[in-house]
């Protein structure tokens, strides 16, 4: 039996990135079986709507587009989905780049310009902060 893995919920086909979209990696599924992966939306977990406002990163906050504070939303979904890890025994996650949750190594620079800057979002700060291996979908392709 496979060890369990942390997973981008839109990384599994689910709708709910910020747009109601989803980014299915379908060869992540196949090489590690989806019943071995644990699909988490850090940002669902948090109470966050899908679709909702595109939110960055700026300094200690996670802002929208329109100015509006979501860290405590942010906050509470990275903590109920390290919850749910830690509760399955993840020891490696894939999550998605960039995110200001997921994000892991370069996240957007909070000016919604589309900039990367070296960074972690919330979920795979908390994850490392537990000795949790983070990698994300561009590892794979």
């Amino acid at each position: 039996m496979k060890k369990k893995v942390a997973i981008s919920a839109c990384l599994m086909g689910q709708h709910c990135r910020y747009d109601g979209r989803h980014n299915l990696q379908q060869q992540i599924i196949d090489r590690y079986g989806a019943e071995n992966l644990l699909p988490l939306c850090p940002e669902v977990l948090g109470g966050l709507p899908t679709p909702r406002i595109p939110a960055e990163m700026q300094g200690n906050k996670i802002c929208t587009q329109s100015g509006t504070d979501v860290t405590a939303a942010f906050m509470a979904g990275a903590d109920e989905a390290l919850k749910q890890a830690e509760a399955a025994g993840v020891q490696a996650a894939i999550l998605k780049a960039k995110s200001p949750s997921c994000g892991c190594g370069l996240i957007y620079d909070g000016s919604f310009s589309g900039r990367l800057v070296p960074g972690d979002g919330i979920f795979t700060q908390k994850l490392k902060a537990k000795g949790i291996k983070v990698s994300t979908e561009l590892d794979y392709i």
